[in-house]
């Protein structure tokens, strides 16, 4: 596959995971600075990895969401926390995943993920229908 390939696979999974208005506002604040960091990140993240079939979707959410909280990066775990939320995810599963990451991770940082979880979802994610099938 080529890179044109790779990043139009990669767009719209980027779209179908994170929202379509997450990837607009993320393309209108490019700069030239970041713009060839943003097509890499579409190309391998999101054109690469996230579509093999090897895993499925749901299930590359949740361990994306524990790396996060193991690497304690608050706003990439917001996003993720919030998109898997929308996509139909349980808060539910979310609390085993960060009681899961307390032990690994450690409790710090499980402590911070609960609280940015505790406020994203009295932002009031709103479930949609399901995304995609691949699971």
């Amino acid at each position: 596959m080529d890179d044109r390939a790779r990043r139009k696979r990669g767009m719209k999974v980027r779209r179908e995971v994170l929202g379509p208005a997450h990837v607009a506002r993320a393309a209108s604040e490019s700069t030239a600075l970041d713009r060839e960091f943003d097509d890499l990140v579409t190309r391998y993240v999101w054109g690469e990895i996230w579509t093999r079939p090897g895993l499925p979707r749901r299930m590359r959410r949740l361990i994306t969401i524990a790396m996060l909280v193991a690497l304690n990066r608050g706003e990439e775990l917001r996003l993720h926390l919030r998109a898997a939320l929308d996509d139909g995810v349980a808060a539910k599963e979310l609390r085993e995943v960060l009681l899961q990451a307390a032990v690994y991770c450690g409790v710090p940082a499980a402590h911070n993920a609960f609280r940015i979880a505790r406020e994203v979802l009295a932002e009031g994610a709103k479930p949609k229908a399901r995304r995609s099938a691949r699971r």
